[in-house]
């Protein structure tokens, strides 16, 4: 008979964290599907909403903490939806500059007052919302710090002759 593994207290607690956000995920992605949009294209939108500089795919990237060419992937399909557009920088003529359209502030518009999801937090307290926040911001930084540790930077490559 197989030895059944134990997990630690740290995978348990992962584990509950990753099907919270699962759940909600998935129950936010349905709320969205009935104005057109899902998660990534909303955080899209807000991203150039709130932007006080003109957006590039990859400074969205960035912000979204996603790849470069899942962005530029997702801005190509938004493009084609008509909700954002895209501009060659007339300076920098390798750049793209990203915005909203009209119908991209009117998605951004419905977007933010579909809130059916978001308000399930209203379950928590003032002081569990604010423990929240401390440790996601917490948990955040260290998962960014697990992020530069796990990704090899171009520059850690072995000289060939060395």
């Amino acid at each position: 008979m197989a030895k059944t593994m134990e997990l630690t207290e740290n995978q348990k607690a992962y584990l509950q964290i990753q099907t919270v956000t699962s759940v909600f995920d998935r129950a936010r992605n349905l709320e969205l599907a009935k104005i057109g949009l899902n998660i990534p294209q909303a955080q899209v939108l807000n991203c150039l909403k709130i932007s006080k500089e003109p957006m590039t795919p990859m400074k969205l990237s960035r912000m979204m903490h996603k790849q470069p060419h899942t962005v530029s992937a997702l801005i190509h399909r938004m493009e084609v939806q008509g909700l954002v557009s895209t501009k060659k920088d007339m300076e920098r003529k390798n750049w793209v500059r990203v915005s909203l359209t009209k119908k991209g502030d009117e998605a951004y518009r419905r977007w933010s007052t579909s809130t059916k999801v978001p308000d399930a937090l209203s379950v928590l307290s003032k002081k569990e919302k604010e423990a929240l926040r401390t440790i996601t911001q917490r948990l955040h930084w260290e998962g960014l710090g697990l992020l530069r540790e796990m990704q090899r930077s171009p520059y850690d490559v072995q000289l060939f002759w060395e």
